[in-house]
């Protein structure tokens, strides 16, 4: 039977640490590459590096340094924040790509009125912005050893958004934003707490 991985081994150390830090970055720099308009493409490979992350970071125990540890820290904040902002549109588009985005970070949608022309009206505005705060909150109280914070957040931003939610379209996307924005920001935050813890 072969020996199980030595966590204090220096070599094996480095080789995790550099895998993690650039795959990382790799995802970092296709996310941001990806931009405003998503790719489905980059992103594909962008969310597959952050579950390998994941995946290696769940299988080989290890020990990282703690400057190395602040380092990943580091990345993958930026990368939980930043990237979080395109793997949400690409999931919001995949879901529904009807929706309209408003020129303030919001939605479009028809308001009809019974004696006159429908207009329409922007929603959910401020989301682009809300998103990164989100991302932000919950990526550095993953890495801090503090998920809880999670609950904290839906429940902030389910109050402050409770009364965009009357339509239909604002619900759907609010829910599957939120979801999406909140699940690839745990998982990038999850690979770097458990590099660093």
């Amino acid at each position: 039977m072969p020996d199980a991985v030595d966590a204090t081994d220096p070599l094996a150390v480095a080789i995790v640490v550099v895998f993690l830090f650039l795959s990382l970055c790799t995802a970092l720099v296709l996310v941001i590459v990806a931009g405003r308009r998503p790719h489905a493409s980059l992103l594909s490979i962008a969310a597959g590096l952050v579950l390998l992350a994941l995946l290696v970071v769940a299988v080989l125990p290890y020990n990282v340094p703690v400057l190395l540890g602040a380092i990943l820290a580091l990345l993958g904040v930026t990368l939980a924040v930043l990237g979080g902002n395109p793997f949400t549109r690409w999931v919001l588009i995949a879901a529904d790509g009807r929706t309209t985005e408003g020129p303030r970070g919001g939605i479009l949608v028809e308001l009809a009125a019974e004696h006159s022309e429908s207009r329409q009206e922007e929603i959910l505005r401020g989301g682009t912005t809300i998103g990164f705060l989100e991302r932000a909150s919950v990526a550095l109280g993953i890495v801090a050893g503090f998920p809880a914070v999670i609950a904290v957040v839906v429940a902030l931003k389910g109050v402050g958004r409770f009364s965009e939610l009357a339509t239909p379209a604002a619900r759907e996307r609010f829910i599957v934003g939120t979801l999406a924005s909140l699940l690839w920001a745990s998982a990038v935050a999850a690979a770097v707490w458990m590099a660093i813890w």
